[in-house]
């Protein structure tokens, strides 16, 4: 699939890939939890230099939505602030789907990040901030640059009141459809425990072309791109 890219504006900051951000809306076909349903990925500017990278799911009764907010400080990402919600609201979903909304502040000036929302009293920090730290959808954003640059695919995953090393490792490449047309893909793959991920990364697009998360072996949500613009 050709890359429909009509942008009005694009930034390119002083990454370590010098990766250029640049606005864009990705639709995906969605798998969660066994619902099908329909993905949206958007970057878009916040205004005063800073980015909303998002991704919201719905279908069959569940909804899904992450955002972070992010900013680029000497020469690296960071996110600033970010929400994770989830919820049942019909059918099937309303029984398998627990409702569940997080929010999360990185101050940079304190040096700590907070949760608050739906979290235990050991999720809500504060956690000491380090340069480089990220959050789970500022590290999917990175990760596509990295697998572009051939930079070490290594983070410090700040999320739910904890910070964890996430390397992820490169597991060759393959063809992989998007939209009906073949496509050369990297396959990269992080585990942790029984948690799996793997995502897709095509040559020249901003984000994958699939992801898919695994739990305990089981499929739990599985997104394939379809259209980006």
């Amino acid at each position: 699939m050709a890359r429909r890219l009509m942008f009005a504006t694009a930034l390119c900051l002083a990454s370590t890939a010098g990766w250029a951000v640049e606005p864009f809306s990705a639709q995906y076909r969605a798998n969660y939890m066994g619902m099908q349903g329909n993905g949206r990925m958007t970057l878009q500017p916040a205004g005063a230099g800073r980015w909303r990278y998002s991704l919201d799911v719905t279908g069959m009764g569940a909804r899904l939505s992450q955002s972070t907010t992010f900013e680029e400080h000497g020469g690296r990402w960071r996110p600033v602030s970010s929400s994770d919600s989830q919820a049942g609201e019909s059918g099937l979903a309303a029984m398998l789907v627990k409702k569940r909304s997080v929010e999360a502040t990185y101050d940079w000036n304190k040096g700590e990040a907070r949760w608050s929302g739906d979290v235990d009293e050991d999720e809500a920090g504060p956690v000491v901030l380090r340069a480089g730290d990220m959050d789970g959808m500022l590290m999917n954003l990175a990760l596509v640059r990295d697998v572009a640059a051939g930079e070490p695919l290594e983070y410090r995953l700040v999320e739910d009141g904890r910070a964890k090393p996430q390397k992820f490792r490169v597991d060759g490449t393959e063809s992989i459809d998007v939209a009906g047309e073949s496509k050369q893909a990297t396959r990269v793959v992080r585990e942790d425990g029984s948690r799996k991920i793997t995502a897709w990364i095509v040559d020249g697009m901003p984000v994958p072309a699939r992801i898919l998360q695994q739990r305990r072996g089981r499929d739990h949500i599985d997104l394939q791109l379809q259209s980006i613009q």
